[in-house]
């Protein structure tokens, strides 16, 4: 089984640049076997972690004085694969 943790959150204005280093610097023991950072306009920051079983933790709610409104998250567990569906995957 595959889980996929998705966490987002929107920065206080103009922080965008700190709330995307914070996730970057947040350490997750035990590491998820792939983890990916992406930014998206009004200073959105999205992190998805890809877990094999159980996950093992999730990004915790940054700062207060960062956020605009909280933390979003979201558990996606993996499905057979239908047509289409795998190519170029790592």
């Amino acid at each position: 089984m595959t889980v996929a943790l998705m966490w987002e959150a929107r920065a206080a204005a103009g922080r965008g640049g700190e709330l995307l280093a914070w996730a970057r610097a947040q350490v997750l023991d035990p590491a998820p076997a792939r983890r990916e950072t992406f930014t998206a306009p009004q200073d959105r920051v999205l992190v998805i972690t890809w877990w094999r079983g159980e996950p093992g933790g999730e990004l915790p709610d940054p700062p207060g004085e960062l956020l605009h409104r909280p933390v979003h998250r979201w558990r996606f567990t993996r499905t057979a694969e239908g047509p289409g569906e795998g190519e170029g995957e790592d």
